[in-house]
């Protein structure tokens, strides 16, 4: 699941221009509200992995993003899944319909 937060931190940064921080600083956050993992094989000490993710749908106060964790070397799939993330405002702790301006960025 670190590698995962971690892809979606680059990805926000390198394709939506926004960084966490940023987005943090707008008064925004993300938190977890559903996390699937389907194993296919493993990863050991060493192997370096590339972490696809994609968002498949924004819906509301939830973005689904769909990810797979491939292994670099043999460029099979060691787990794929899904992750429901709910925006949150930083003040109230309460989740709040993500805007059109952050919806229109996500969904490039």
């Amino acid at each position: 699941l670190d590698y995962i937060q971690a892809a979606r931190y680059d990805q926000m940064i390198h394709h939506y221009k926004v960084s966490m921080d940023e987005f943090m600083g707008m008064g925004f956050g993300w938190v977890v509200k559903k996390a699937t993992i389907n194993y296919k094989r493993s990863l050991v000490m060493g192997d370096i992995m590339i972490v696809h993710t994609q968002v498949l749908q924004i819906d509301g106060t939830d973005a689904i993003i769909d990810y797979e964790i491939i292994n670099k070397k043999t460029t099979k799939v060691c787990c794929d899944g899904q992750m429901i993330y709910t925006m949150i405002n930083l003040n109230s702790g309460r989740a709040e319909k993500i805007p059109d301006d952050i919806r229109e960025k996500y969904l490039i």
